[in-house]
């Protein structure tokens, strides 16, 4: 290892079993945990936050999406079935149109303090 890499370990072989036992009690189950994490993966996507950031500015529909993003519109329909299975976006119909905006505002505030955290200094 590199002479000024430092690794931080803990000093004592000291267990806090109070602090071990109250976040123990806290901690979600495997299958909720596995879905949250799910759900991350479905942001590690660029082109997915772009449609996601398209629709926390406004309600559109797939050819829009596919003008403002410069893609095919069969491209942006398979993102889009991936963002509605994952329940962070929902349509509706007006007449032969389908739009498509966020879920809901969890979704907007995830995006929100995403862009909040990448352009901290």
């Amino acid at each position: 290892m590199p002479e000024n890499m430092e690794v931080e370990a803990c000093g004592y072989l000291c267990v806090h079993e109070d602090v071990v036992a109250q976040v123990r009690d806290s901690l979600p189950g495997d299958d909720e945990l596995s879905r949250l994490a799910d759900l991350f993966k479905t942001f590690g996507d660029g082109t997915r936050i772009r449609i996601l950031y398209v629709l926390f500015e406004a309600e559109v529909c797939v050819c829009d999406l596919a003008k403002l993003l410069g893609m095919t519109q069969s491209a942006v329909s398979h993102q889009l079935r991936v963002l509605k299975q994952a329940r962070l976006i929902k349509s509706r119909r007006d007449g032969k149109t389908v739009f498509y905006s966020l879920a809901d505002d969890h979704v907007a505030t995830l995006l929100r303090q995403g862009m909040e955290h990448v352009d901290e200094d």
